[in-house]
């Protein structure tokens, strides 16, 4: 970690909703009147789209891959990822402010094909701190220690169910995949979904997770997404020394919000927003001041 060049690390698995609490987040930074450097997750993958399909086809025999026992592939897997690189980077940026990134491309954009890569750049210019979203900003295993160079790391989790639904919406409605690609997809990164993402959040300082109150019991049939409105935010405050809130106030400036357990908050879909400027901005204007 570092005061001079502070990493926020918003980890969220794909279809987690993870863009919209992003844009929030960036409002924020821009209300403190703060210059950031932003690297998305995905530009650390191993493989463009069509040499993650031909792999992905290969270890599945050709066929459907959804067998947790076939050694088959997702994005969740470390070994997809370039993870040392990562890591290398928020090490870098800590100590100099600066450090290699590159992006991926989900659709085409300006001639640029869809499911490919940017050069690798480097981060320039006078950032305040380095903004990262994506899979893996609070992974841990092995050789592999990336939650130690983060200064903020936040978890992005809804019940998966929901996640599920976003995913199958997102990547059909915006990616033009087809559903039944989407949910084999769902069922052959299950294993790893377990394994490597869920663990993030044990390292996270604050998790939010959001909760619906409409049916989601089957996400393959369902015709929307849930709406803020129509969920409630469940949010755990893992560590209290370092995002310090007065719950008390918390719970008389946000209507209908109420406290779970000692560390966690439930609030309103509708009050999200709200909710994060109250309890994130303070340790992210004392992290600028520094």
């Amino acid at each position: 970690m570092s005061e001079k060049h502070p990493i926020i690390a918003i980890t969220g698995s794909s279809g987690s909703g993870a863009s919209e609490f992003l844009a929030a987040f960036k409002q924020m930074i821009q209300t403190e009147n703060a210059n950031y450097a932003r690297v998305d997750g995905n530009g650390f993958h191993k493989y463009n789209h069509d040499e993650f399909a031909e792999l992905t086809k290969k270890a599945c025999g050709g066929g459907k891959c959804i067998d947790p026992t076939v050694d088959n592939l997702s994005h969740f897997d470390p070994s997809t990822n370039m993870l040392d690189k990562l890591e290398g980077l928020f090490k870098e940026y800590g100590e100099s402010g600066t450090g290699e990134h590159r992006e991926y491309f989900h659709n085409d954009e300006s001639g640029v094909k869809a499911g490919t890569f940017s050069e690798w750049k480097k981060i320039t210019g006078d950032a305040d701190l380095l903004l990262y979203h994506g899979l893996h900003g609070n992974f841990k295993l092995d050789s592999i220690d990336i939650p130690q160079y983060v200064d903020l790391k936040i978890g992005v989790v809804p019940v998966v169910n929901l996640e599920w639904i976003q995913k199958i919406h997102r990547d059909t409605g915006e990616r033009g995949y087809s559903t039944e690609n989407v949910t084999d997809a769902i069922m052959r990164r299950l294993h790893d979904y377990v394994h490597y993402i869920t663990p993030q959040f044990t390292h996270t300082d604050i998790n939010f997770q959001r909760v619906p109150f409409v049916d989601t019991s089957n996400p393959f049939i369902a015709r929307d997404v849930p709406t803020l409105d129509e969920s409630m935010i469940v949010i755990r405050i893992g560590n209290m020394e370092k995002i310090e809130v007065n719950f008390s106030s918390l719970l008389n400036r946000i209507d209908g919000s109420f406290m779970s357990r000692r560390n966690t908050i439930v609030v309103p879909g509708g009050k999200l927003s709200l909710a994060m400027r109250l309890i994130l901005s303070p340790t992210l204007r004392k992290m600028i001041k520094k």
